[in-house]
């Protein structure tokens, strides 16, 4: 796919699914709702996500918005959904006389995965081939990842996939319980992935 399409969903261009050693990365359906849903509703996966689902109809509202499926993927074990991926590629910040060089220049990621296959390093392993995609096959200079700086389980997968800390920012990030608390930002260049920096973090 070329032309204003595939830059308004730049996954569409590559081949699905994805596999890893162990799991397999697909891009989301709406009938994906009630798996992912089964994990999103508890309270420990949600109490750090942006949404909390009130109910299934609530999360499935979402999850069909078009940004909302341009964006995520689910990751599957022996057939059965344990987790999603967000990858949502952006434009770079940029002065007016350079803005066409920064379109697309850079990606998010966040992911979340069912407790029940939490500690087993699903969500690393999954993370590491959606560095290898964005920078071998979107061709982006530069992967980020955002939490709450207390989210401590997510930002320890950040430094095991090699991301550098770059920023901690004070009292900026308002919790639904928490009210405002500090929020953390790691990134990974293209250079430090070709160096071997995000494979020498395994």
């Amino acid at each position: 796919m070329t032309g204003p399409a595939a830059a308004a969903d730049p996954l569409s261009a590559l081949v699905w699914p994805l596999t890893t050693e162990r799991l397999s990365l697909r891009r989301v359906t709406p009938g994906d709702a009630e798996a992912m849903f089964a994990y999103r509703r508890l309270p420990e996966v949600s109490y750090w996500l942006t949404f909390a689902p009130r109910d299934l109809e609530d999360w499935r509202e979402l999850l069909t918005r078009p940004q909302r499926l341009a964006t995520t993927l689910v990751a599957e074990l022996d057939g059965r959904v344990v987790g999603d991926f967000y990858v949502r590629v952006e434009d770079a910040w940029a002065q007016r006389e350079v803005a066409e060089q920064a379109r697309g220049a850079q990606a998010e990621l966040g992911w979340v995965f069912d407790p029940a296959v939490g500690g087993r390093g699903y969500a690393t392993e999954g993370c590491r081939e959606l560095l290898r995609v964005c920078f071998e096959e979107l061709k982006v200079r530069r992967v980020c990842a955002n939490a709450f700086a207390d989210n401590e389980a997510s930002w320890r997968l950040m430094e095991r996939l090699g991301m550098r800390r770059e920023q901690y920012t004070v009292r900026e990030s308002l919790h639904r319980d928490l009210g405002w608390i500090d929020g953390i930002g790691y990134a990974l260049l293209a250079d430090e992935w070709q160096c071997g920096r995000g494979a020498a973090s395994a």
